[in-house]
């Protein structure tokens, strides 16, 4: 499906042009998402709070990787360490003093089967995943639908530009640039930051997913 969604216009009294910018849409249902889980630990050595999350992040992959998650869509970013602290900062009474660290990761895995989400969220949270960062929708060959978009775009400039030279009386001349000013890639249909323990509640619906072009395009104003 694809639609205009944004047009300016002009008309050059000093050249005798009219150029339009116009910007076109189109929409695709996904099939993909990406999920993305943090994993945390916590523990009073730096050391071990590593260990136990390292030990962690590598159950949640070897259970997306049960679910027929990919190696190629599975990667760990984001390694961070942090001291834990008991005491006021800048207090005489109780000074502030390191008690213990938190160490976290992040894990993002793509899902091609759409029909198998909900499982793999189920087998994230069941294998120690505790953080659960976003769920994202899209498109595995976004292509078609960029290219609808532009078509969109295109075809919505000619009729402006049609209208324009309507309105002010003159006739359409030859085109003498199109130019493709880019556009969105497919837009996320959710995010969501929240614990895992509440990924249950949240509704997974796929929806569609918009697509944007623009595109800028001048004619002549044919000679009278």
């Amino acid at each position: 499906m694809s639609l205009p969604a944004f047009a300016q216009g002009a008309i050059a009294a000093d050249s005798r042009r009219i150029e339009v910018v116009v910007e076109g849409r189109a929409s695709a249902a996904p099939d993909m998402a990406t999920i993305t889980l943090g994993v945390t630990a916590e523990a009073e050595s730096a050391e071990a709070a590593v260990a136990e999350m390292s030990q962690s992040a590598q159950a949640v992959i070897d259970r997306l990787s049960e679910q027929g998650i990919a190696a190629r869509d599975l990667q760990t970013s984001a390694l961070s360490l942090s001291p834990r602290w008991r005491g006021e900062y800048g207090s005489r009474d109780e000074p502030r003093e390191i008690v213990g660290y938190v160490a976290e990761t992040t894990v993002t895995a793509r899902v091609r089967a759409l029909d198998s989400l909900g499982a793999v969220l189920d087998a994230a949270v069941g294998s120690g995943a505790n953080v659960f960062r976003g769920l994202s929708f899209g498109l595995s060959e976004p292509q078609p639908v960029q290219d609808a978009a532009r078509r969109a775009a295109v075809a919505e400039a000619q009729r402006r530009a049609g209208l324009f030279a309507d309105a002010a009386g003159v006739s359409l001349g030859p085109l003498v640039r199109l130019e493709d000013t880019g556009g969105g890639q497919p837009r996320p249909m959710m995010r969501a930051e929240m614990a895992m323990s509440d990924a249950g509640a949240v509704p997974v619906a796929e929806g569609e997913l918009d697509v944007t072009a623009r595109v800028r395009m001048v004619w002549k104003i044919a000679p009278e």
